[in-house]
Parts: structure tokens; C-alpha cells; sequence
């Protein structure tokens, strides 16, 4: 080997090295990209999830309401419901019921709001300041 040919070969071999470094830092940083969109999606789809389960629970207690006012005849002004499924048991319900009465005699206007929620606040809905995650749903049916 002639010394020209040992100092190129010598410039070369560092090259490699820096390509190496690169290649690791761009593949890096395309994983943790990735992380975080997958963890955006599966936490998107977690609260999908739980706005359905918050809804059917505010449902339920429209209809608890309602069988409530027809089986005693008359409005509880505040309850707090636990919803029997199992999957909603987690949940808290507040149920209002208003009774408006009718103008020129008319028949009286009954009104069930049922709010469900995943955080309450003193164990009913909604809650003025809630935390991160926080689902509600509110349902009204007048009869």
C-alpha cells in the first residue's frame, strides 16, 4: 500500500460511524412518533367508549325517572340513581323531575333531566370542576 492509499482509507472509515448514529436518531424518533399517535388513538377510543356507557346510564335514569312519577304520582326534586348494569355501576346518575303546572287549566307538564357523569362532584351531577377524562350526558323527556 502506498501512504496515499492509507490516508484515504483512514478519512472513509469514519463515515460509516456518523451514517450509523443517524440512521438510529431518525428511526427513534419515528417510534416515539408513532407511540404517541397509538396512545392518542386508544385513548380517543377509551373515551368513545365511556361516552356511550355515560349516555345509556343518563337514559336509564330518564326511564327510572319516569316509572318513578308514574308508580307515586308525583316529582322527587333531586335523586341520585345507581343504574343496575354492571358495566354502568361506576356511574352516577342524578335525576331532577319539575312539575309545571298547565295555563287555563290544562293538564300538568312533567319534566325528567337525567345527568350522568364519571367524576361527581359530592356524589351528583355535573360537576362544576371536573379532572381530566371527565364524560357527561343529559337527557330530558317532558310529558
Amino acid at each position: 500500500m502506498t501512504p496515499m492509499q492509507v490516508q484515504r482509507h483512514s478519512c472513509q472509515r469514519g463515515f460509516t460511524a456518523i451514517s450509523a448514529v443517524f440512521i438510529l436518531v431518525v428511526l427513534t424518533a419515528l417510534g416515539a412518533f408513532l407511540l404517541n399517535v397509538s396512545t392518542s388513538q386508544h385513548l380517543g377510543s377509551a373515551l368513545d367508549v365511556q361516552g356511550v356507557r355515560v349516555y345509556e346510564a343518563a337514559r336509564s335514569g330518564v326511564e327510572w325517572g319516569l316509572f318513578q312519577q308514574l308508580r307515586n304520582g308525583s316529582c322527587a326534586a333531586v335523586t341520585s340513581y345507581t343504574p343496575p348494569a354492571p358495566t354502568l355501576s361506576a356511574l352516577t346518575v342524578t335525576v331532577r323531575c319539575t312539575a309545571t303546572p298547565g295555563t287555563n287549566g290544562g293538564p300538568v307538564t312533567y319534566t325528567v333531566e337525567s345527568t350522568a357523569c364519571n367524576q361527581p362532584a359530592a356524589g351528583a351531577c355535573p360537576n362544576a370542576s371536573p379532572g381530566e377524562r371527565y364524560v357527561e350526558r343529559r337527557l330530558d323527556v317532558s310529558f
